[in-house]
């Protein structure tokens, strides 16, 4: 029976490894394209005529940081004229308000402790927006008051917007906290690999990207479609781009735009914010989920193609949590049927997940060099401390399962990230 039971378990492992490789094979043809583009790079989008731009910004308790990101704004080598900034005030106890106003910013302060989160406060303000006639946009930036901004930033992004094949576009996202520490070392080399693997090919494929939360445009005709701001899950930039894609709207990239921001160092806070993450993917793959099945069966290949991207992207933490799970059946059915054995099924379910763990520190490692290695230009530290913290990123990835698994049984809400250290682009 013990034999018999590991025999499974062996084989429900091969089977289920060989399904992660099928469904996520095709990352290695984005790694292959981020590599030839290493060699025949692509053209910038060629300087374009400004368009009219609102930038919105929800803030709480931001004050140590928002004047920053406003200061990067209007130093923008952009007309004046076509960019304005709105902040939200939203649900504030400091002077988020003031510092806004001091710094130049149109703001408007909102107090709902009922309704919290960045989509509410983003879909308010683009309401009294409206009622105050603050109207002729072509598009909308959205910032986290902890960001900077390169000074082209908005010169790069209406390059691309003003192409017309896309009703958003994401941004170059760096951490301008780098090499602090190996918390925000993980959330740096995540974003560079997503931008250098993940986005850069996608645009070069001609594929819908994603958005990453922060340092993006959305034009003006999707807003108006969407009546505002609606997406109010616990990641509404997620909701925003499954809403695009399934739509056959395309995100596009603009790798010459870079905005910093400010990472989590501590690692308890990480745990909050990517519970959070884990939770809002779910949330997302239920709300959309059977529209992106449906654009998967139907549209050109580009819209397919893109609709199982963004499946992917919202599937493994359900995969995780399905595998945990069958594991912890398994282990139970070996207690109560086989109380003798269970203690040696535990240990060859401990020993089957210590493998599984030293094969893929390799391979996250490998994913990681070479992210870091193509992305070395924009890496916010020394190459040698950030070679020293490339030893900890599989320990950032790895983190991801328990995480999921708590957001499963816990009361995941939207907590504010406490932001104290923001470095100007000068500095």
């Amino acid at each position: 029976m013990y034999a018999r039971l590991i025999a499974f378990i062996e084989q429900t492992n091969l089977h289920y490894g060989f399904l992660l490789l099928f469904l996520f094979f095709y990352h290695a043809v984005y790694v292959a394209v981020a590599l030839a583009r290493r060699l025949w790079p692509q053209a910038p989008d060629a300087p374009a005529a400004p368009h009219r731009y609102a930038v919105l910004i929800s803030a709480r308790n931001e004050e140590a940081v928002l004047s920053r990101l406003i200061g990067s704004l209007l130093a923008q080598r952009y007309p004046a004229e076509c960019l304005r900034i709105f902040v939200v005030a939203d649900n504030c106890q400091d002077a988020t308000a003031e510092v806004a106003r001091r710094a130049g910013a149109t703001v408007y302060e909102r107090h709902d402790p009922e309704h919290r989160g960045k989509g509410y406060a983003l879909n308010w303000l683009l309401s009294r927006m409206e009622a105050d006639g603050h109207t002729a946009f072509d598009g909308y930036f959205v910032f986290d008051a902890d960001n900077v901004a390169e000074p082209d930033f908005v010169s790069r992004m209406n390059d691309t917007f003003s192409t017309g094949r896309y009703g958003a576009i994401t941004s170059y996202r760096n951490a301008g906290n780098y090499g602090e520490n190996w918390v925000s070392a993980g959330y740096g080399l995540w974003f560079l690999r997503e931008a250098c693997f993940l986005n850069a090919p996608r645009s070069a494929l001609g594929v819908s990207c994603h958005l990453s939360g922060t340092g993006f445009l959305a034009s003006a005709e999707v807003i108006r479609q969407n009546g505002g701001w609606p997406f109010h899950l616990l990641t509404e930039d997620i909701e925003f781009s499954a809403d695009c894609v399934a739509k056959g709207i395309r995100i596009g990239f603009c790798p010459d735009a870079v905005i910093y921001d400010e990472q989590p160092t501590s690692f308890r806070q990480s745990w909050v914010q990517r519970e959070r993450w884990c939770r809002g993917f779910l949330q997302v793959l239920r709300r959309s989920g059977a529209r992106l099945l449906r654009g998967l069966l139907s549209g050109g290949l580009r819209q397919r193609w893109s609709c199982y991207d963004m499946l992917m992207l919202l599937s493994p933490a359900a995969l995780l949590a399905g595998f945990t799970g069958f594991l912890a059946l398994l282990f139970l059915y070996s207690v109560i049927f086989m109380p003798v054995e269970s203690p040696w099924v535990l240990l060859y379910i401990v020993r089957m997940l210590l493998m599984a763990a030293v094969q893929n520190y390799g391979l996250f490692f490998a994913y990681g060099l070479g992210a870091l290695l193509c992305e070395r230009r924009r890496v916010q530290c020394s190459m040698g401390r950030a070679l020293v913290l490339l030893l900890t990123f599989p320990v950032f990835v790895f983190s991801y399962a328990p995480i999921t698994i708590t957001s499963l049984f816990r009361r995941v809400e939207w907590k504010p990230i406490v932001h104290t250290g923001a470095r100007t682009y000068r500095e």
